[in-house]
């Protein structure tokens, strides 16, 4: 265990730079998902037809491949930004696809009596979402949310890729000056990944109880 003792600092390191990749892309995934899923099922057909062919294009594309676009599309358009800010930015377009059809099923579980009776009492449609829809159907996606969140977590480790210097990159910067460590190095790793996703677990699961009491 000498290799994680000695490396302690660069670990926690990591593991704030993992932190922080998950909470800027997925707060940006689940804003831009709900905006998509609202869109998803708007009245408005080019609203439809243009949410429909970003999950479409984007659940599809290798998450490496739009890391790669984004990281290096971006100054040729005159874009210039950190490798933080641009991996957080290719996370939260591509995970925000998946939250866009999780509460898309939310939505459609949602009795349609629902929106009639929100119509009735002078509701427009963005009204209807905001104060009937959401509330009701974001509650009922609350695990497969998490899921997505969990995937995105680990999808975080691409970031490597880039030097940003999260779990994954100070992992395999271990193993090339201590490859004797290796079982030591992946556990001690894999240990900080399996507290990020108890942690969102934990959330998740305290929401689910608190609103099905409610």
């Amino acid at each position: 265990m000498d290799v994680l003792v000695d490396r302690a600092g660069d670990i926690a390191t990591g593991f704030r730079y993992t932190l922080a990749l998950l909470a800027v892309s997925g707060l940006f995934a689940l804003v831009l998902g709900t905006i998509l899923a609202a869109m998803r099922v708007s009245p408005i057909s080019v609203l439809r037809g243009t949410a429909t062919v970003y999950v479409n294009l984007f659940r599809n594309t290798p998450l490496l491949v739009l890391l790669f676009l984004v990281a290096f599309g971006l100054p040729r358009i005159g874009l210039q930004t950190s490798f933080f800010n641009k991996n957080c930015l290719a996370l939260g377009i591509y995970t925000a696809a998946f939250v866009c059809e999780i509460l898309r099923s939310g939505i459609n579980s949602v009795p349609i009596g629902q929106a009639e009776a929100a119509r009735s009492i002078g509701l427009g449609f963005t009204g209807t979402m905001r104060e009937v829809i959401l509330p009701q159907s974001i509650r009922s996606v609350v695990g497969p949310v998490a899921s997505v969140l969990i995937a995105l977590t680990k999808n975080t480790s691409l970031a490597s890729v880039f030097g940003i210097t999260e779990l994954t990159f100070f992992e395999a910067d271990m193993l090339r000056t201590n490859p004797g460590d290796l079982w030591w190095v992946f556990l001690g790793i894999a240990v900080c990944y399996i507290v990020i996703v108890e942690l969102i677990s934990l959330v998740a699961g305290t929401l689910e109880r608190r609103w099905r009491i409610a």
